[in-house]
């Protein structure tokens, strides 16, 4: 500071204790001043000169003379703040300002003054002091950007633990990290990632060139790679050059050159005490690693490292659940002579659970077909496993030939019993592809819709039950049937809500969404259910969604040869009825004419004689025979070795008249033994 303006800064003389004010003033680079307001004349001691970068001989007390060392700008700034200070009547005021030195440079100073006022108020003088304010405004701005980097670096720690909280599976962690903004978060400019199997490294995310020697594994053991040397140590490696990236990993060296890669940190991935990985991150222009961010490397690759294995945790339960329900769906759909079918399942968005919903179709004899549509409640392992026994027993109970209604009553019952405390919604349809009809049962699902022939839709407003699982605990095991007439031409859509759910609309409007989709989609029911699968893709929807479509081509009378059958169990009203439905459409679609009545009289009564006889259950076939003449063949089987014989009634017996009308009207009749069963049968010319 002695060559700058001033007289040379005093030594102090040994002894010399304690130190006089003067010679600490200027010692720590500091002046002191003394401004008469009246006579417009201020006064510099030779440390308030050095402040100024002045010689004694450059200064002639004239404040104007100051104007060489402080700009303009700054000047005016300085004047205001004064003018103001005295103004107001403040006692005293404090700035900062930058002074050019005679090189050109500049400097901060600050300068602070107490102003002296007569008795009446008026100022008249100013006493105050002006020092060296580098050092103290350096080291203000160091602890300013070494308090931002701080604040930054706690952000990229927070920010990042936010979005790993948030990642559900090994790819959305990977999208954290990955990518152009998760690079910049990171202040990186590339990324490796791999993880533990089995004794190797699977390499599942990497950038651009770097890595290029990187194969999809990489062994634990091989000496030449970063990342195989962290998961090895479980050690972060930070490479702070490239001659040492040139020495310790010569196989990446020019790849690293080739990106302009100045430096690296490898990072193990630790979780609950074990290294399940190591994350590579790769730099431009950085040649040092400083505490905090050695701190910061370390705080991500912890979090990073939990976040991985609560990752891999779900992605191994999303595949198991997943197997399992695909497992539980059907494997094929059977091709149904007189109809074509489409089926669809989409899971829930990725990173959501699996759910229960499923469909089936099921062959049932004399070209009948069963369609089945339904949701089990819940999106886990568990609705997964009961979607799966529920479709079973449902299978079962509509291949036995139970009614519609008891094939649901049945299946509720059954989900009751296994005391999972979950529901299911549920609707069975029974199509007879000869004639057209349509028997649906509804267990709280949404109802069924058509697209007719001619392009028209509608909702099939089927009056249903309570769901399943809910009705043997809530309310009887009443499901009515809805039957209607499918023709030739229409196609049947059942579908779980995940195909109407719209976010921020409610289910009304879902649903005409769905019709309107329906009515002017594709004709080919495949493309129109590949056209709403886009759809639902498209939504941000958090619930998975089957479907099935049934679209029936076959009408008039059924085909020669084809059997129809229907089982009865005791005490099953619905049953008997269906039946009794099954061979009035057989009859009249054979086309029996005045013999309709004869056939279906003849027909009730072997159903009725098995039921009262017999304490098991019946079963009842109805089929055109082969051979010259058009003839048709009633059966009806029951679990009883007893032979009915046909006995006079009394004049006032109400019984045994029977097999009296059997013989009446039937052109033959017979029983056949089997085993411990029998069948009685009847055939009509």
């Amino acid at each position: 500071m002695s060559d700058r303006g001033g007289t040379a800064t005093p030594a102090p003389e040994a002894g010399d204790w304690p130190a006089h004010a003067d010679l600490s003033m200027e010692l720590n680079h500091m002046g002191s001043f003394d401004w008469d307001l009246d006579a417009g004349q201020m006064y510099l001691d030779d440390g308030a000169l050095r402040v100024f970068d002045l010689r004694p001989e450059e200064y002639d007390g004239d404040p104007r003379t100051l104007a060489g060392r402080v700009t303009a700008e700054e000047g005016a700034r300085l004047e205001a703040m004064v003018s103001g200070a005295i103004a107001e009547g403040r006692p005293a005021y404090g700035a900062y300002m930058q002074v050019r030195l005679r090189d050109g440079t500049t400097r901060w100073t600050h300068t602070q003054g107490t102003i002296l006022r007569d008795d009446d108020g008026t100022a008249h003088r100013i006493i105050g002091m002006v020092r060296d304010a580098t050092l103290e405004l350096n080291y203000s701005a160091q602890q300013l950007a070494l308090d931002r980097e701080r604040r930054r670096q706690t952000s990229v720690v927070e920010l990042t633990t936010a979005l790993l909280a948030d990642a559900r599976t090994v790819p959305d962690v990977i999208d954290v990290l990955g990518g152009a903004e998760g690079l910049a978060r990171l202040g990186a400019v590339n990324m490796v990632l791999g993880l533990v199997e089995a004794g190797r490294i699977a390499i599942v995310a990497r950038g651009q060139g770097v890595d290029a020697p990187l194969t999809e594994y990489s062994r634990v053991d091989d000496p030449g790679l970063p990342l195989s040397e962290v998961v090895r140590t479980g050690q972060p490696r930070l490479v702070l050059s490239r001659a040492e990236f040139a020495a310790a990993y010569p196989r990446l060296y020019p790849y690293a050159e080739a990106m302009g890669i100045d430096s690296a940190a490898y990072l193990p991935l630790i979780a609950e005490g074990r290294v399940i990985g190591a994350l590579g991150l790769s730099y431009r222009g950085k040649t040092a690693f400083s505490p905090e961010e050695r701190n910061l490397l370390v705080a991500l690759s912890s979090g990073i490292g939990q976040s991985l294995q609560r990752a891999k945790l779900h992605d191994r339960e999303h595949d198991l659940a997943e197997d399992l329900q695909q497992a539980m769906l059907p494997r094929s759909i059977p091709e149904v002579p007189g109809a074509e079918i489409a089926v669809r399942y989409r899971a829930a968005h990725e990173g959501q659970d699996i759910g229960g919903d499923w469909y089936d179709v099921i062959s049932l004899p004399g070209g009948r077909v069963g369609v089945v549509i339904g949701d089990v409640q819940g999106h886990d392992t568990q609705a997964a496993a009961v979607m799966g026994q529920l479709r079973i027993v449902l299978r079962a109970y509509a291949g036995e030939g139970h009614a519609p209604g008891t094939v649901m009553a049945r299946a509720s019952e059954f989900l009751h019993e296994l005391d999972t405390e979950r529901f299911a919604t549920c609707t069975y349809a029974e199509i007879d592809l000869a004639t057209g009809t349509l028997r649906l049962v509804r267990a709280g699902h949404i109802d069924p819709l058509v697209r007719h022939a001619d392009g028209r839709c509608r909702w099939l407003p089927v009056p249903g039950g309570l769901p399943l699982g809910l009705s043997a605990t809530f309310g009887p095991l009443d499901y009515p049937v809805t039957a209607l007439a499918l023709d030739p031409g229409d196609a049947l859509l059942m579908c779980t809500d995940g195909l109407v759910e719209v976010p921020g609309t409610d289910l009304h409007d879902g649903l005409a969404q769905l019709a309107e989709l329906v009515r002017t989609g594709p004709r080919d029911i495949g493309e129109l259910s590949d056209r709403l699968c886009d759809v639902v893709d498209e939504r941000d929807i958090e619930d998975d969604m089957a479907l099935v479509m049934l679209r029936r081509t076959a009408g008039g009378t059924a085909e020669p040869g084809g059997r129809l059958r229907q089982f009865i169990p005791p005490s099953d009203p619905d049953a008997l009825s269906a039946a009794r439905h099954m061979i009035r459409g057989a009859v009249r679609s054979w086309g029996a004419g005045e013999r309709a009545d004869e056939i279906e009289l003849v027909s009730d009564e072997l159903i009725t004689n098995a039921l009262l006889h017999t304490d098991g259950p019946a079963a009842v076939t109805i089929r055109p025979l082969s051979g010259p003449g058009r003839r048709l063949r009633v059966e009806v089987e029951d679990r009883s070795s007893a032979l009915p014989h046909r006995r006079e009634p009394g004049e006032a017996g109400v019984s045994g008249r029977g097999l009296l009308l059997v013989d009446r009207l039937a052109d033959v009749w017979g029983v056949e033994p089997r085993g411990n069963d029998k069948c009685v049968w009847a055939e009509f010319g």
